[in-house]
């Protein structure tokens, strides 16, 4: 995530530049919401972004689209903090990452959700 802050960094890296550029969105979405961020918490906050910009990719695959809706398939977004070895994931309930020791989900049935019964 440095390397998206950074893309002069990662100049001299094509593959890690071509890489990155799966991530414009979360680009996009740091720079027009988080200028008033810098240092870790810029880093911090690109890397939770990415997260939830991943998790709304894999929802647009056909297999996942499915079985989201079939309601046999949960996405969970995850963010590994390797400095202190914490584990912080999204928390639907609230809109935010919390230590994985707090967190208490609640799996609830998509809306979306279809019945054999349908017509």
């Amino acid at each position: 995530m440095q390397g998206l802050l950074h893309p002069e960094q990662v100049a001299s890296l094509p593959a890690v530049s071509s890489w990155l550029s799966h991530a414009e969105t979360t680009r996009r979405i740091v720079r027009e919401n988080y200028g008033h961020l810098d240092g870790d918490r810029l880093l911090t906050a690109t890397t939770q972004e990415n997260v939830l910009v991943q998790l709304e990719n894999l929802r647009t695959l056909p297999a996942v689209g499915s079985r989201l809706v079939r309601g046999d398939l949960h996405l969970h977004g995850w963010v590994y903090k390797i400095e202190t070895g914490e584990v912080f994931v999204f928390d639907m309930g609230n809109g935010q990452f919390v230590k994985l020791g707090k967190y208490r989900p609640q799996i609830k049935t998509s809306v979306r959700q279809r019945t054999t019964h349908l017509i």
